[in-house]
């Protein structure tokens, strides 16, 4: 897919979606083509890119600003850890095609009703 297209079905900015693919592409995410067929596609198959792995890849820095760090003395940090730990199993099993899919479907399900 090209950059301009992306960008306006998306409505962000084109120089804000650069900077995203560069470093997606740098996490092996995405992969780039020169010339008039180029553009951006997947590096791998959607089903075997988790929503996870990107959302780590996000969070550690190379993208984003990194991960908050939580108190290990708090009274709260076993249940935080568990709610971490069930976030990213269902992050962790959830990949690419399943969202595409899931969008798909709830898409589809919307049909316009033109009477009046």
């Amino acid at each position: 897919m090209k950059i301009a297209g992306i960008a306006r079905r998306q409505k962000i900015p084109q120089k804000f979606l650069e900077l995203i693919l560069a470093a997606l592409k740098q996490g092996n995410f995405v992969e780039s083509r020169r010339g008039a067929d180029g553009g951006y596609l997947l590096a791998r198959r959607p089903q075997e890119i988790t929503v996870g792995e990107i959302l780590r890849f996000v969070e550690s820095g190379r993208m984003g600003r990194g991960q908050s760090k939580r108190r290990q003395d708090s009274p709260f940090a076993e249940m935080w850890g568990r709610v971490e730990t069930a976030v990213s199993e269902i992050l962790d099993t959830c990949t690419l095609a399943d969202v595409a899919r899931r969008w798909q479907e709830r898409q589809s399900r919307y049909v316009p009703n033109w009477e009046i």
